[in-house]
């Protein structure tokens, strides 16, 4: 994790908060979490919490110019998916 420009140490924000910062819903946030498609989380005295610069990065890399646009990474709808689809959507092919 990076530090921001006054050199204090990223902020964190709990599912709800994260949730309403991506426009998920908490449970969809859950869901992404639980199926390994969401952001990078960690857990802090039992609490999971995400860092902003996570966040932004994941919901980056599911920018596209177009709807034609494959995008630089798929981010999978938060579901049960097979070990294929995964690897799939960490290598698409081009």
């Amino acid at each position: 994790m990076s530090t921001n420009l006054a050199g204090l140490p990223p902020r964190y924000l709990r599912t709800p908060e994260a949730a309403r910062f991506v426009g998920l819903s908490i449970r969809t946030l859950e869901k992404h979490r639980i199926y390994g498609t969401g952001p990078r989380y960690s857990k802090l005295g039992g609490r999971v919490v995400y860092a902003v610069d996570d966040l932004q990065s994941w919901v980056q890399s599911a920018a596209k110019a177009s709807t034609s646009d494959p995008g630089k990474v798929v981010v999978l709808p938060a579901r049960r998916h097979t070990p294929a689809e995964l690897e799939q959507a960490r290598h698409p092919r081009r």
